[in-house]
């Protein structure tokens, strides 16, 4: 019997099971971290820390493993995230001036 999806990565958007969101954890399609902010539903570009706990330690490298306690799988179905979005609109405007 296999685990039911719990999220999709933040990279790839592969599913993920409840096995996947281990510290060391590992995405099994592109092999980026799971247990990330970018993979959490607290993320929040642009607020404290860039996230939406307030209590929530900072995280300087938002796509390294960390040991947040206050990590939730994002599930994220379709189209990119709006933290995607936001930073390929970052990216865009940053390559005008380059």
């Amino acid at each position: 019997m296999t685990d039911p999806s719990l999220g999709n990565c933040w990279h790839c958007g592969g599913s993920l099971t409840r096995l996947d969101y281990t510290r060391e954890g590992r995405c099994p399609n592109c092999e980026h971290a799971t247990h990330c902010c970018r993979n959490c539903r607290h993320h929040a570009p642009g607020r404290a820390n860039d996230c939406i706990e307030p209590i929530a330690e900072a995280v300087t490298d938002k796509v390294r493993a960390n040991f947040c306690e206050l990590f939730e799988p994002r599930h994220q179905t379709g189209a990119a995230a709006p933290a995607d979005q936001a930073e390929a609109l970052r990216q865009a405007a940053e390559a005008l001036f380059n």
